[in-house]
């Protein structure tokens, strides 16, 4: 019933458009994301609140569940728009793209994961890890880097003090914690509290609260797509602006009222920790501009993973000259 009465809505103010004398016409922008999570709060506020189609976008969203399914889909015109890790265009263009996927807004700038165990021993300490299972992410992707960058920093050999398990798709790696698999998992939210709601773990720690600022999601698109039609991504940062500004400004139990469809089996009141929790770390970019700061730690930390194939500089893959005439 609910959706029924979004979609009358909807129709209704159209017609009221129409009525007016007003050009509705708007440009479908297909977006690709690597995961459907309320670390991606702000986006779906800003798709919910009508800001994208206060700019003339329609937002056509696709789940494509994993970095390297995504990106695939953003160079094989399958998607306007990638939102994913931004050290997955750095790997793009260390085999010498002739199209480059180029950043141009950013969307978090902190890890999104939490660290969940399955026995809560109600004191946890970082070095519990040593010996255990640790049901670990895609090799080379943020979750995984971040996460041995900072296992690191409390003296933990990700691949020597614990059994690391990468063998799983991402997709599948809360059902396999869920069936009995490992001892810890990192999770994004909302997945990590309704674990803790049924019982199956508990959050002991945050790796996005341990691990420095850095471009962990953001929105890219091809060079020559950016060329042909640069004002339609500084239409897009700035309805992108709009949600960034209202997440921080309002209570979280507003934002999870607004972005519920997005999350049709998740329980109101989980929805609104998961963005607490997400605020009070300053997960949220507050605008969409990405860093040349930013940019060096995630250097840093692909390349403590050994995972840097070359350091590709700031300005060879980052555009924020958008997302800055997004603003305005």
């Amino acid at each position: 019933m609910k959706k029924r009465n979004i979609a009358i809505g909807t129709a209704i103010a159209c017609l009221l458009l129409a009525a007016c004398g007003q050009n509705t016409d708007k440009e479908t922008v297909r977006v690709a994301e690597v995961t459907r999570s309320v670390f991606y709060a702000p986006f779906y506020l800003a798709i919910a609140e009508g800001y994208f189609a206060d700019n003339g976008i329609d937002i056509e969203l696709t789940t494509t569940w994993g970095g390297d399914k995504t990106m695939t889909s953003l160079l094989s015109d399958g998607a306007d728009i990638a939102l994913v890790g931004s050290e997955t265009s750095i790997y793009v263009a260390s085999q010498e793209a002739a199209d480059p996927a180029i950043n141009f807004a950013a969307l978090t700038q902190t890890d999104g994961t939490f660290l969940v165990a399955r026995e809560d021993t109600g004191d946890f300490q970082w070095e519990d890890l040593k010996g255990s299972t640790f049901l670990g992410q895609r090799k080379g992707g943020m979750p995984q880097m971040v996460g041995e960058y900072v296992l690191k920093q409390h003296d933990i050999d990700p691949h020597a003090d614990l059994t690391l398990l990468q063998n799983i798709e991402f997709a599948n790696i809360s059902s396999s914690f869920a069936s009995g698999t490992g001892d810890y998992v990192q999770l994004f939210e909302p997945q990590a509290s309704l674990f803790e709601e049924e019982g199956i773990g508990t959050v002991v720690a945050s790796f996005g609260t341990e691990a420095k600022q850095v471009p962990y999601t953001s929105f890219m698109a091809k060079q020559s797509v950016l060329d042909q039609n640069a004002d339609l991504f500084v239409r897009f940062s700035a309805a992108l602006y709009e949600g960034q500004k209202q997440i921080q400004s309002q209570s979280p139990e507003e934002t999870a009222k607004a972005i519920e469809p997005f999350f049709e089996d998740t329980p109101i009141a989980i929805l609104a920790s998961s963005v607490e929790r997400y605020k009070e770390q300053g997960s949220y970019a507050e605008d969409p501009v990405l860093t040349e700061e930013a940019w060096a730690q995630l250097l840093e930390i692909m390349e403590e993973a050994g995972e840097l194939p070359e350091p590709i500089p700031f300005s060879e893959l980052v555009n924020d000259e958008i997302s800055k005439q997004g603003m305005e």
